[in-house]
């Protein structure tokens, strides 16, 4: 499965359009990812397919992961504007010292109900050591899914993390592999990781317009199972 992470309406209609199965809004690919315009999932909704869920990062700003008081009044303020229209929210609350604000994200997971919640790539700011513990944390704030490179740069250098995190947890939150993910080397990554979802910006050159036509080979080397090489370009949170 294929979740494509969008910058603009139109990097999401194209994702669509070329196999994607969800798709993480988003804007400012070059910060690693922010909470969109309203205005942008307005323009974009009725255009999807409606079998295609939309789901909304939350991320006021770029930087670290522990937001001041009227940061986290805007998350609350974003979920709340974007709820009628979103299929789930996507974001990642740390405290002062780095590790799972519970409260925090508890709060917000209750505030998106009944819609359900990604914890971002946040849980690769996480200490190795430490990054179960954190987890155990993050399904108890009610968090359904988990997007991780496994604390790597990207996927490639995380993988055996994502692959003793889907073998710890799997049964208990959905496990999804971001960080680096093209069709070069989705397959193997995939095989290795035994994960089903898969994130990935699809963005094969300049700027951030998803590239249809590699969404169209992630999805087919997703179907398929095929062999694959190296991958290409990774952000810090939304893409993959």
């Amino acid at each position: 499965m294929l979740e494509i992470a969008c910058f603009t309406p139109s990097s999401a209609l194209k994702a669509a359009t070329h196999g994607a199965d969800r798709i993480e809004l988003c804007a400012h690919y070059s910060l690693g990812g922010l909470t969109p315009p309203i205005q942008d999932l307005l323009s974009m909704r009725n255009q999807l397919p409606p079998h295609i869920p939309i789901n909304i990062m939350i991320r006021p700003r770029a930087g670290n992961f522990f937001y001041s008081t009227a940061e986290f009044e805007s998350m609350r303020h974003s979920i709340a504007l974007f709820a009628p229209l979103a299929s789930g929210f996507v974001f990642g609350i740390l405290d002062g010292h780095g590790r799972v604000d519970v409260a925090r994200n508890s709060e917000l997971v209750d505030i998106a109900a009944p819609l359900a919640c990604t914890f971002h790539r946040a849980i690769d700011e996480i200490p190795a050591e430490e990054v179960h513990d954190a987890v155990e944390k993050v399904v108890a704030c009610g968090f359904k899914s988990l997007l991780t490179s496994g604390g790597g740069k990207n996927a490639e250098e995380g993988i055996d993390v994502v692959k003793r995190l889907r073998e710890k947890f799997g049964t208990r939150i959905e496990v999804v592999m971001g960080g680096g993910v093209r069709s070069g080397n989705v397959g193997s990554l995939k095989r290795r990781a035994g994960v089903e979802w898969i994130h990935s910006a699809a963005i094969t050159g300049e700027g951030e317009e998803v590239d249809g036509e590699e969404v169209r080979r992630i999805k087919e080397v997703d179907d398929e199972g095929g062999m694959d090489g190296c991958g290409n370009r990774d952000q810090e949170v939304g893409d993959g």
